[in-house]
């Protein structure tokens, strides 16, 4: 397989869920230049996924992936002896599901445009106070809980983990949350996460 990421994005969440399922030996990692949509070899990224953003999955008989959540899910289901995820068609699964729909709809795309250079200081403050608002309520749900399934470590856990670590690029403080730094501190010390981090140059 191959992944396509560019480091410290939203692809890192894969990046680590390899790991994880301890794939790294069949996954070539291809990075990519999300400001000119090039890869290192100079092949145009927009002829592998149309849209320009990472991450995408090259499966070893040509077929693409697309999308954070389905590729992590995907990869869960290569290793479903390390579970990462729930079994399919089960209520634990719609669980996981729900929390990564929440992940990608409400805190990832909730914080993207605070990337964006041109985005106006007034705008910028509304959506900072949205954010907190959906972490306040992440953190009601999560109770005295370790991950978002209760004790189970997933790939959701994973996409959280990316989320908070982009913190501090918009000057985020998150120590109104202490729960989420020490599940920030609870995810980021595993190895997978610490050897994803090296290989993106993060850590």
């Amino acid at each position: 397989m191959k992944l396509y990421y560019s480091p410290g994005s939203c692809s890192l969440s894969p990046h680590i869920a390899i790991h994880e399922a301890g794939l790294t030996g069949s996954t070539e990692l291809v990075k990519v230049d999300l400001q000119s949509h090039t890869l290192e070899n100079g092949d145009n990224y927009l002829d592998i996924n149309p849209c320009g953003y990472v991450p995408a999955l090259e499966l070893d008989n040509g077929e693409f992936i697309f999308e954070g959540p389905a590729i992590v899910q995907y990869i869960a289901g290569l290793a479903p002896e390390k579970n990462l995820a729930p079994a399919a068609d089960t209520f634990e699964r719609a669980k996981l599901q729900q929390w990564l729909n929440f992940l990608s709809t409400e805190l990832h795309k909730g914080v993207a445009p605070l990337f964006n250079p041109a985005m106006p200081d007034e705008a910028k403050a509304i959506i900072v106070e949205g954010y907190k608002n959906r972490l306040t309520q992440l953190v009601q749900v999560m109770g005295d809980n370790k991950y978002l399934l209760g004790e189970q470590y997933s790939v959701a856990d994973i996409y959280l983990f990316v989320i908070l670590s982009w913190h501090p690029y918009f000057d985020f403080d998150a120590s109104a949350w202490p729960t989420l730094k020490a599940f920030q501190e609870r995810v980021g010390s595993r190895v997978a996460v610490q050897q994803a981090l090296k290989e993106e140059g993060l850590a």
